[in-house]
């Protein structure tokens, strides 16, 4: 079993990476931390193979906690979950062993493709034959083609719910997202929920004065 550390500060995003995690096959969870410090204190007693980490913690940006773990002579792998896209910090990451880089908000089957590709590319033992081997065991961990979205969703509209919820500090209604895009409240209301399932969102029913509670959505800090 590859024993799996989850980092990640909010409790609600955590508890759906720990899901995501033990529905793999091969993939067990070690611990949970949501702080850098937690995490330390983790590895400090319990054997862990992968990270998954979130870059952005409370009390420190997750490569930092990567540098003192390097310096610490620590090698599990990392898989950084994040919706960090700054691409010097992605170079970064892969010098410190980062081997996946999956961004937020993200669903089951992505994150399933990453942790599968990577036992693969652990799984590889013994001595290459030749190149073209070598090339196979790296190329494990290439991902070739889109991530899955559930059926009906599509990138740039989830890119665009996406931008909407994190500008909308007090949170926002799905006809309110709808409007501001151009599409139907429903169809706002689908990419809202699957914001909520991924764990990068949260809802709350708002209650007017008269007639039934509107659903207000919010981005969740550990999301950004």
């Amino acid at each position: 079993m590859i024993r799996v550390l989850v980092v990640e500060d909010d409790p609600v995003a955590a508890d759906a990476h720990q899901m995501y995690v033990e529905r793999v096959a091969g993939f067990t969870v070690a611990a949970v931390a949501h702080t850098r410090a937690e995490a330390v204190r983790v590895l400090e007693r319990t054997p862990v193979d992968l990270l998954l980490l979130d870059l952005y913690l409370p009390d420190g940006h997750g490569l930092g906690l990567l540098r003192s773990l390097r310096a610490a002579g620590h090698g599990a792998d990392v898989i950084a979950v994040t919706s960090a896209r700054d691409l010097a910090v992605v170079r970064e990451g892969v010098s410190l062993g980062v081997v996946q880089y999956v961004l937020k908000p993200f669903t089951y089957p992505t994150l399933r493709d990453r942790l599968m590709r990577y036992a693969e590319f652990r799984g590889a033992a013994g001595e290459a034959s030749g190149q073209e081997e070598v090339d196979r065991a790296l190329g494990a961990l290439r991902v070739t083609g889109p991530a899955a979205l559930p059926k009906g969703l599509s990138g740039p509209t989830l890119e665009a719910v996406t931008r909407v919820l994190r500008e909308s500090a007090e949170g926002v209604t799905a006809a309110a997202a709808g409007e501001r895009l151009g599409i139907s409240r429903i169809t706002a209301r689908r990419y809202l929920e699957h914001l909520v399932t991924v764990g990068s969102a949260a809802r709350r029913p708002h209650y007017g004065q008269v007639g039934r509670p509107e659903l207000h959505y919010r981005w969740l800090a550990s999301g950004r």
